[in-house]
């Protein structure tokens, strides 16, 4: 039985299903909160989706910003071990992509259960970053950069809205710029990197460097731009799916 205690604070923007087979954990992406996930279904199969929610936004928009991955990771385990008594996977697009890496650093580091895999989209490998657009943008930039994001998920981005959002997104920024890897991470489970077809932002052809990680990295192409995973496209859930609930597992700890 999970101490109701472990909520505080709101990690998780839904409390994990008892009889879910297995979890995948989402993380949002720089300058969003969970709810991007709005168009993706509760479960995919047996597989409960899970939503995470960092301080500092929508429903935790009054608490103080992790600042590194690092951080993130240290204070999410805490909460993350009760749920974590089923095979689960992490999942996140673009800078999104990142904290799953470093919370499976750091429970291996710790004996902790480990994930069945890391599912990275649209981002190259640590070792191969810093990297992205958002990181060399100025103010303005930035500022039609979230307006943008505001847009594909479906709002309407007024100035006051932008002036709002402006903050987190400098912020989160800051966390990617700060998560430097000098040499490829020895991660103890599979990897699947996850490219889309029209994506000018992280071109496929820079997400090589993921198999140097582990001895199980899948690479696939899913038709598609940036934002198309925001919809939850079949292709992509299927291939969840199907490398969640068949894949071969993690390595314990070294």
């Amino acid at each position: 039985m999970v101490d109701s205690s472990i909520k505080k604070p709101n990690w998780l923007l839904r409390r994990p299903d008892p009889d879910a087979g297995a979890r995948l954990f989402c993380f949002p992406y720089s300058g969003s909160g969970a709810t991007m996930y709005e168009r993706w279904p509760r479960r995919i199969g047996d597989v409960e989706i899970c939503l995470v929610q960092p301080p500092g936004r929508q429903n935790r928009i009054r608490e103080p910003h992790y600042e590194t991955y690092e951080r993130l990771a240290a204070q999410l385990i805490e909460v993350l071990v009760p749920y974590l008594d089923r095979p689960f996977a992490f999942f996140g697009h673009c800078s999104g992509a990142l904290p799953g890496v470093e919370i499976t650093r750091q429970l291996a580091a710790a004996g902790l259960p480990l994930p069945q895999r890391l599912f990275v989209s649209a981002q190259v490998a640590p070792h191969d970053g810093p990297y992205g657009r958002l990181l060399e943008l100025d103010h303005d930039g930035l500022r039609q950069t979230l307006a943008d994001l505001i847009t594909n998920m479906g709002g309407t981005p007024s100035d006051a809205l932008l002036d709002f959002g402006l903050d987190l997104l400098i912020r989160d920024v800051e966390a990617n710029k700060r998560y430097v890897v000098p040499a490829p991470l020895d991660i103890p489970c599979g990897i699947t990197a996850i490219g889309w077809s029209q994506d000018n932002q992280i071109p496929f052809s820079l997400m090589g460097g993921w198999e140097a990680m582990t001895a199980d990295c899948r690479s696939m192409l899913l038709d598609g731009g940036h934002f198309s995973f925001l919809a939850a496209p079949p292709a992509l859930l299927a291939q969840i799916a199907r490398d969640l609930t068949g894949g071969a597992g993690a390595r314990g700890p070294a």
